[in-house]
């Protein structure tokens, strides 16, 4: 009975019944589901991490000069109140005027580096040496990034840190001299990123602008064939909403430097616009399809995106507390790797270069649009704050934010009750273990438990093996910390380990 007929009559007949393997068909849907999910959950992510970031990029410009300004008046008129506390100023004050006299000096430094030479002497180059000039910054940036906060955290640490215990840095001088020459020359590599991205829009023909934008897809194949579980996908995650919102910044540099150049003629912001558009289009597109096949391969829901939602929303709540360990904009700092020092001095740098204040009126004009800004980095914040409450109850985190920690026990080394005020107050740390600067500090003499409110957030993934024995050893002390790792465990990125390839 092996015939050809009865074999294609057996094929065209044959049946099969997709109900005997439901496990496997359902799970294929869901995951038809999830990737167009991604794409709505991812976007919610982006919005809320980019106005956290434009909330931190505001702090430069509108509340950081008033509190120097505080900070400064009461650095004066201390000899009338007389000398009641050990300190001359509050850490938080000392580390404010610290950032005030950086963005200073660098931005007086950057009136020596000339614009224009440097637009011309990029001009001139090939399309293709552009185009690796421009990757080549990209990962320059991405390495500033990564060890930037560590320095200015350094600097802010050691000008707060108490002078009874031993010294065991370099001092405050050459501290501040590095963290001057690094947002110097963050800086100018900002602006060299600015002028190539100006020459690709200024080109004729658009073929920079094009191979530019093609690179973002090169992105694709670096990241979505890799193995990715939900902590590597949240430090991507933070990476591109720090991207995007440092490229709105480069792109509004952009125009402001266009707009200069044609008298401020509104005709010409029309054509700039495809351009704008293109740019930002081609990155939220790279950033969908990138996570909507990572999360696809690695079997992650869409769900996890609010995961991550809510742990910088904690961020932002626990920072805005009484006795919170570190400022906002350095919460943002470490968990993103957004520094807003080296971009608002080019931005300052640009816009005083581009708008020229003469007269009375336009000095009103000045006064009125920095009382705009207040106006908005206020109303920036309550929303967020809101916002960030209501994603800290839906994500059932209350219990974190307000868990009493017993510091210290009688009797233990010094050594030791620092390390372990370190590791069970979640005390901002970077990779390195260095401390953050704006934590109040304790000090030895003091025996008795005080309760300061935890944060969790700012712990690093790898603890330091003597400090890991000193936590299991004093566990049975600590019933309230947990063995399971969650999202508030995991520090600030690396960024040059996460996304160079």
């Amino acid at each position: 009975d092996l015939s050809l007929l009865r074999f294609i009559s057996a094929e065209l007949t044959r049946g099969y019944f997709l109900e005997h393997n439901e496990a496997k068909y359902t799970e294929r849907r869901e995951r038809v589901y999830t990737c167009m999910r991604i794409p709505k959950e991812l976007e919610k992510l982006m919005f809320f991490g980019i106005f956290l970031c434009l909330d931190a990029f505001l702090y430069v410009f509108t509340l950081l000069p008033l509190r120097v300004i505080l900070a400064m008046f009461r650095f004066i008129t201390l000899p009338c109140y007389g000398l009641r506390d050990r300190r001359l100023l509050q850490p938080a004050q000392v580390c404010d005027i610290l950032k005030g006299v950086i963005l200073v000096i660098c931005y007086f430094m950057m009136h020596y580096v000339d614009y224009s030479m440097m637009y011309h002497l990029i001009r001139g180059q090939s399309v293709i040496k552009l185009y690796i000039i421009y990757n080549m910054l990209e990962v320059a940036d991405r390495l500033f990034s990564s060890f930037g906060q560590d320095i200015l955290d350094a600097l802010y640490w050691t000008a707060t840190e108490p002078k009874e215990r031993k010294r065991a840095h370099i001092g405050v001088i050459p501290h501040f001299f590095m963290a001057v020459l690094y947002v110097f020359l963050h800086a100018i590599l900002i602006m060299v990123q600015a002028t190539t991205l100006n020459v690709a829009f200024n080109s004729h023909n658009k073929s920079l602008l094009t191979i530019m934008m093609s690179n973002n897809f090169v992105e694709i194949k670096g990241s979505v064939f890799k193995k990715f579980e939900k902590n590597n996908l949240f430090q991507m995650s933070n990476s591109d909403i720090k991207e995007r919102f440092t490229n709105y910044v480069l792109l509004l540099i952009v125009c402001l430097r266009n707009m200069e150049q044609f008298s401020w003629n509104p005709d010409h912001l029309w054509v700039l616009f495809p351009d704008v558009c293109m740019v930002v289009a081609s990155e939220i597109a790279v950033d969908i399809v990138k996570h909507a096949f990572i999360t696809k391969f690695n079997d992650i829901t869409a769900d996890v995106y609010s995961e991550y939602r809510a742990s910088l929303a904690f961020d932002l709540v626990s920072s805005r507390q009484k006795n919170a360990y570190t400022d906002y904009s350095d919460s943002v700092s470490r968990r993103m790797g957004f520094i807003p020092l080296p971009l608002a001095v080019l931005l300052i740098r640009v816009v005083t270069s581009s708008i020229k204040v003469q007269g009375v009126l336009a000095y009103v004009c000045v006064v009125l649009f920095y009382c705009g800004l207040i106006s908005l980095k206020v109303l920036n914040s309550i929303v967020l704050l809101g916002k960030s409450c209501q994603y800290v109850k839906e994500a059932k985190m209350e219990e974190k934010l307000f868990n009493p920690v017993l510091i210290a026990t009688p009797g233990k080394p010094a050594g030791k009750q620092q390390s372990m005020f370190k590791s069970t107050q979640g005390m901002s740390t970077d990779e390195n273990g260095s401390t953050s600067v704006t934590n109040q500090p304790v000090h030895q003499k003091e025996s008795t438990p005080s309760l300061l409110v935890t944060s969790n957030s700012d712990q690093f993934l790898t603890t330091p093996d003597g400090e890991e024995k000193e936590i299991s050893q004093d566990s049975s002390e600590l019933k309230h910390r947990s063995t399971k790792k969650d999202l508030l465990e995991i520090d600030r990125f690396t960024i040059c380990g996460n996304r160079i390839d």
